[in-house]
């Protein structure tokens, strides 16, 4: 399959001004289907520099037995934030790369009557990979910390 960079919509989000879109267009796919609606913005004011932003709003479906936010949901918006990242602060188009490795501290439960922001800085970038640390945040209460690396992938052909 041939990954080509208009299978995303990253144009501005109308209801969030500030903000972009960060969805395939095909819905159907994990990132629509699981997550729903994900934004995005460049922070330019990080300690190290401008961090990148990924934001999702929770809903039902995304609640564990004890009415927080699954932790495979959050795991699943890190992944995404790795990707994110990689294209708003890096070399460009993430979409044929690969996560070679995520590590996860979990610091906190995820309230699912508020959004939740996966908050990114490149640590390196190298011709062929990325790494990537970050916080999982609502309203400054952090969620989780972790880091990432993004193998970058040539497209095929």
């Amino acid at each position: 399959m041939t990954l080509k960079e208009d299978v995303f919509e990253h144009g501005p989000d109308p209801d969030n001004p500030g903000w972009r879109n960060w969805n395939l267009k095909d819905p159907t796919l994990f990132n629509g289907a699981v997550m729903g609606k994900l934004i995005t913005r460049v922070d330019p004011d990080g300690p190290s520099g401008p961090r990148a932003r990924l934001r999702m709003f929770p809903q039902r479906r995304h609640e564990n037995l004890q009415g927080i936010i699954h932790g495979a949901v959050t795991l699943s918006l890190i992944d995404i934030s790795l990707f994110t990242t990689m294209h708003t602060l890096g070399s460009g188009n993430a979409g044929p790369s690969v996560t070679l490795e995520l590590s996860t501290q979990f610091v906190g439960g995820g309230d699912p009557a508020r959004p939740l922001d996966a908050v990114t800085e490149i640590v390196r970038e190298t011709g062929k990979l990325v790494f990537v640390r970050g916080m999982v945040e609502q309203d400054g209460d952090i969620i989780a910390s972790f880091s990432g690396i993004v193998r970058k992938m040539q497209p095929r052909a």
